[in-house]
């Protein structure tokens, strides 16, 4: 995506689509460090990437965010800093605390989909936000382990096939394993779903942004209900509901993805 984003015109866009492009790596993460400490969770992270922005001299800018990227970025429109202008997520999360008696068919639609996902798909999320340094010794020890674990999350995502190579390819999956076997990053990348546990606690989202938001919702990443946008995102500008992609959707389609960028984005300009 990195070069349909920044030359647009090679890419069959326009010289108005170009951005410049920042992809900061989560602490513990592929090259970043691995916090030696409690308190790295989103808000932290989100503070971090402001003081990012501000130390490269943009003082005007948007961030975007699938997966944790999503957390994070919404934590980020949540501090408001001077710059930030809007946000773009394709890992909304829109359902309530207080889940009303009489749903609607999204309302519905969202909370199904995410009993599935905590009773048969949420393994690795139950492990790594109580036990991540037990998960994380274990899978630093075998390959196998290793592969194993994220190709499981790789299907998830892709809509619990069996077969995640057929919607990703398969040596993009292997960079993506290999690259949290080669920096021996299991333990550290796991250890931010228990401090992101400890923050939200109990809450089913995290709370309202007050700045402009655009939502992208793809079929096979874990749905997110329109009628209850608003109460999380009452600056909502742009929502679109695709019908290919998954859970890792700048991976998966990349080319799908940068349109969406491109077309939130304008839509916030034209606003």
């Amino acid at each position: 995506m990195i070069g349909p984003l920044t030359d647009p015109t090679a890419h069959g866009g326009t010289a108005a689509d170009a951005f410049d492009v920042i992809i900061p790596s989560l602490p513990g993460f592929g090259f970043s460090d691995k916090p030696t400490e409690h308190g790295w969770n989103v808000e932290r992270i989100a503070s971090a990437w402001v003081e990012l922005m501000q130390r490269l001299g943009y003082s005007h800018y948007v961030a975007q965010g699938g997966d944790f990227g999503a957390f994070v970025s919404t934590a980020m429109a949540q501090q408001s800093p001077p710059g930030l202008s809007a946000i773009h997520l394709n890992f909304a999360q829109t359902i309530p605390d207080e889940i009303p008696a009489k749903l609607l068919h999204d309302q519905k639609r969202a909370l199904e989909a995410w009993k599935i996902f905590r009773e048969r798909n949420s393994a690795y999320l139950q492990l790594q936000s109580t036990r991540p340094q037990t998960i994380g010794s274990a899978l630093a020890d075998t390959p196998v382990g290793q592969c194993a674990w994220i190709y499981d999350i790789f299907n998830w995502g892709t809509g619990n096939t069996g077969r995640p190579e057929n919607a990703l390819n398969r040596d993009a999956m292997l960079d993506e394993i290999t690259l949290y076997w080669l920096t021996n990053t299991a333990a550290s990348s796991a250890r931010i779903y228990l401090e992101q546990a400890a923050l939200m606690g109990m809450h089913n989202n995290p709370g309202r942004v007050e700045l402009p938001v655009g939502v992208s919702v793809f079929p096979n990443d874990l749905p997110a209900a329109r009628s209850w946008a608003p109460l999380v995102y009452p600056k909502l500008f742009y929502w679109h509901e695709l019908d290919r992609g998954g859970h890792f959707a700048a991976l998966e389609v990349p080319q799908l993805f940068t349109e969406e960028l491109r077309t939130c984005f304008q839509a916030f300009r034209r606003a």
